[in-house]
């Protein structure tokens, strides 16, 4: 059995709350908002970035110690203090309220871990060693960066687009969607553009597609 079960989580509109206020908060803080959640920070003190943040409207912000009530509404907390007893505090009162709770670098008080993620466009690909080794999922993240151009994003975009071309084409045939799409992402002359980088060479291999019949 896999310990853990692999998901993307839609944050976007949701409340969540980080614990701390210093610079692993700050990254924690900053990877949150790019999903467009709403972020509420507490801790006594803070960087000033953090500040910054609550100045530009970004985030709410309460100068205090923890409270358990601050778990009241929150769909997500990370907890990114130095103090190991506040970390199981919050992790314990978001046990008994039912929410999902990552405490940074304990794995053994974690719902869920961060994994390292590569970003092209639509295209996410995230790695994850179960907590143990953080810095090694950092490294392959580094390798694949560079293995995997821009242009993947472009391609999802593209098929994308020919999707909805064959859920209109075929609306009663699954299966043969299925086909069409899967002969599209598998065929060799779309992998040699990927891996040539070379994007006049792949935007023509996607305009063939875009424009056939389907048939």
């Amino acid at each position: 059995m896999r310990d853990l079960y692999p998901i993307f989580l839609k944050l976007k509109g949701r409340q969540c709350l980080v614990v701390g206020g210093g610079s692993i908060a700050c990254r924690k803080i900053e990877s949150l908002l790019e999903c467009g959640p709403r972020v509420r920070v507490v801790a006594p003190d803070c960087d000033h970035a953090v500040w910054e943040m609550w100045m530009a409207g970004r985030i709410e912000l309460a100068r205090r110690m923890f409270r358990p009530e601050d778990l009241e509404g929150v769909f997500l907390v990370i907890a990114a203090t130095n103090d190991e007893d506040v970390n199981r505090a919050i992790q314990a009162a978001a046990r008994e309220r039912g929410v999902l709770c990552n405490v940074v670098d304990k794995p053994d008080l974690c719902d869920f871990y961060v994994p390292a993620v590569i970003e092209r466009g639509d295209l996410q690909i995230a790695i994850s060693t179960n907590g143990k080794a953080p810095a090694l999922a950092a490294a392959l993240r580094n390798w694949l960066e560079e293995e995997i151009g821009p242009g993947y994003g472009n391609a999802v975009e593209r098929l994308g687009k020919l999707r909805e071309r064959v859920r209109v084409k075929y609306p009663n045939a699954p299966e043969r969607r299925m086909e069409v799409l899967r002969r599209v992402a598998g065929s060799d002359a779309l992998w040699a553009a990927l891996r040539s980088r070379d994007p006049k060479a792949l935007d023509a291999i996607m305009e063939s597609w875009t424009s056939c019949s389907l048939d």
